[in-house]
């Protein structure tokens, strides 16, 4: 494993980040096809034998359940000092606005929600899950500026937003001496490159981390176009980012395999290590030991120039979905 530090933050952290959302009771949350709580220690034990320190969850997984299983392994399988944990927030719900919590308690309760389930004391790296529209960012800004203060969080990211808001969002900090954003979690992949015209220019510049989910499309960089899942079937999130543009998109799919065939390596190593050169630390969700196994080979997988530019090539513009396309 290879290790780098995670924008300006000073938190080292393992060039492969092990996305949890697989994790969690599968009757607690919008997904059915979630590792119980044994599967996901298996899998969290063979990712910190493989090097992998840097893990990734959410309050909202599976009803806060990603969370405790994941707190409860790192608990029994490794000092807490060893490892960087993220965990994400949501906005506000309309809920809490009729209600009047600010933007400020709102990011309290959230924490405090995920550092009961997580088992802990802080987190390392807490991120805003998607742009608040509906909560003046002060609020928010405050609200985190607190979270650091108490000791609660290390440090501060964001997901799901425009360059031009990350921008905003540090300077408002920076003006006011609260915690500036390290990182940014984006939709970042072969088949989705959207990011690269204006937030990976941005984040090179002011020495943000890039920590992009989905780095094999759900799997369509890297299943075969006849294999299925129950993931497949049933995610309809990743079906309205990718069905559209499939026939496209089967171009760069075919090269992925064409190339990994022709270096000897797998399709995931193809994929992650293109990924890898454009940034920090993809996030890679494993449900199985396969996924973990050809992860963490992928950071020792190398690309030409010629082969990059080739995989590259076919690339068209896609639409912004999901939380991106519905504010943008």
């Amino acid at each position: 494993m290879k290790y780098t530090n995670l924008g300006k933050s000073g938190l080292n952290v393992s060039r492969i980040c092990m996305g949890c959302m697989g994790f969690g009771s599968p009757a607690r949350g919008m997904h059915t096809w979630t590792l119980d709580e044994d599967s996901s220690q298996a899998l969290i034990r063979q990712a910190l034998e493989a090097g992998v320190n840097f893990f990734d969850t959410a309050v909202g997984y599976q009803g806060g359940t990603s969370e405790e299983f994941l707190g409860r392994a790192l608990k029994r399988l490794a000092r807490r000092e060893d490892v960087v944990v993220a965990t994400k927030f949501p906005a506000r719900t309309q809920e809490e606005i009729e209600a009047g919590v600010t933007g400020r308690q709102h990011v309290q309760n959230m924490l405090d929600l995920s550092l009961s389930h997580l088992g802990m004391d802080y987190v390392d790296l807490y991120i805003c899950h998607m742009w608040d529209y509906h909560t003046p960012l002060e609020e928010l800004l405050m609200g985190l500026d607190d979270a650091v203060r108490a000791g609660k969080v290390r440090a501060v990211g964001m997901s799901n937003c425009f360059a031009w808001q990350l921008q905003k969002a540090n300077f408002l900090a920076q003006q006011n001496g609260w915690p500036q954003f390290v990182s940014i979690q984006g939709h970042y992949n072969l088949l989705h490159r959207e990011e690269e015209r204006e937030m990976l220019p941005y984040c090179r510049d002011a020495g943000i981390a890039v920590t992009p989910y989905s780095p094999l499309a759900s799997g369509r960089l890297v299943k075969a176009r006849e294999e299925t899942s129950k993931r497949l079937a049933e995610d309809a999130y990743a079906k309205g980012k990718y069905d559209a543009t499939a026939e496209q998109d089967a171009v760069i799919v075919d090269r992925v395999a064409q190339l990994a065939e022709r270096k000897g390596l797998t399709k995931t190593q193809v994929a992650l290590g293109w990924l890898l050169t454009k940034v920090t630390a993809p996030v890679v969700g494993v449900t199985k030991p396969r996924h973990i196994e050809e992860a963490v080979q992928a950071v020792e997988a190398t690309l030409t120039e010629e082969e990059t530019a080739w995989l590259e090539e076919p690339y068209v513009p896609h639409k912004l979905v999901g939380v991106m396309g519905q504010n943008g």
